[in-house]
């Protein structure tokens, strides 16, 4: 039973994009900030299947996908560009100039970054890449909730776009110490440690995918 439960777990980076994906098929349409968030969910779906297969299968697949932490590298960089480039989409007038800066000057950083981080490395992820991109993506929703807290005459205080925002919190707080002290945890060879810390990631993962999915849900358009 654990043991079932576990193989369920390490497959819920592929699984729980199908919730949000599943409810795209009955809300067909939505409005036009969601278009980044809809690129991102099919995106990750082809890179977290190529890395579970790859975790799973290890020696019996090709060997550009596993290892495969260069393809959490990947991920990393192209939530980062989906997330933001739909906090800009809504088009909120509160530190707008800030919210278009950050992703140029943030892909300048992480091109850098790699200079000292091999992006192919063996052993683990780029610590300091996904913890940068969740202290970034929580930098976009606290400007959100700022946004929204100030905001006047607001008739609907959760709009669809709330629960995105949500959903994201609570995956960046989560992992953020956790990305930012993964390689080093591994250095020191706390390896169950970081294998237990990891499922608790895979469930922050689902509450996000489900909080987007009632996103989709709650948008008005038929």
């Amino acid at each position: 039973m654990v043991e079932t439960a576990k193989k369920i777990l390490d497959w819920s980076e592929v699984w729980a994009l199908l919730i949000p994906l599943s409810v795209l098929l009955i809300k067909r349409k939505q409005p036009s900030f969601f278009k980044p968030i809809i690129i991102y969910l099919w995106l990750a779906l082809i890179m977290n299947l190529l890395i579970d297969v790859g975790y799973i299968y290890k020696t019996r697949v090709p060997d550009w996908i596993y290892p495969n932490n260069y393809l959490y590298n990947i991920h990393s960089i192209v939530r980062f560009i989906c997330f933001s480039s739909f906090f800009i989409k809504l088009n909120q007038p509160f530190r707008r100039g800030v919210k278009k800066a950050l992703p140029p000057i943030s892909l300048v950083i992480i091109i850098i970054n790699f200079f000292f981080e091999n992006f192919f490395r063996v052993d683990s992820f780029s610590s300091h890449l996904l913890a940068f991109e969740s202290a970034l993506l929580l930098f976009y929703c606290l400007l959100y909730y700022l946004y929204k807290i100030h905001e006047e005459n607001t008739t609907d205080k959760r709009p669809p776009d709330f629960w995105v925002v949500m959903g994201l919190s609570i995956y960046v707080v989560f992992n953020f110490i956790y990305f930012l002290s993964y390689t080093t945890l591994l250095e020191r060879k706390h390896v169950h440690f970081v294998v237990v810390m990891w499922n608790f990631h895979n469930l922050t993962y689902i509450i996000l995918c489900i909080f987007i999915a009632k996103a989709f849900y709650a948008t008005r358009y038929r």
